[in-house]
């Protein structure tokens, strides 16, 4: 049941994609079309964790080499 509300979901947007891409151009429409599908899908816990990890590891290690350079 899960599976069909999805599917039905997606197809919708796949049919928008005419109207994404004629009101806001080629790049910026087909870049709200991704973001409009990946919002139906969902996100997946394990790669929302993994980016959180990357980013705070991200910052800690931006945040050290600032902290050298302003000394």
């Amino acid at each position: 049941m899960a599976d069909e509300v999805k599917t039905s979901e997606l197809s919708k947007i796949a049919r928008l994609n005419g109207d994404f891409r004629r009101n806001y151009g080629p790049l910026l429409g087909a870049f709200l079309y991704l973001r409009s599908i990946s919002a139906a899908r969902g996100r997946s816990w394990f790669w929302a964790g993994l980016y959180s990890l990357l980013g705070s590891a991200a910052l800690g290690w931006v945040s050290q080499h600032i902290s050298s350079l302003v000394r």
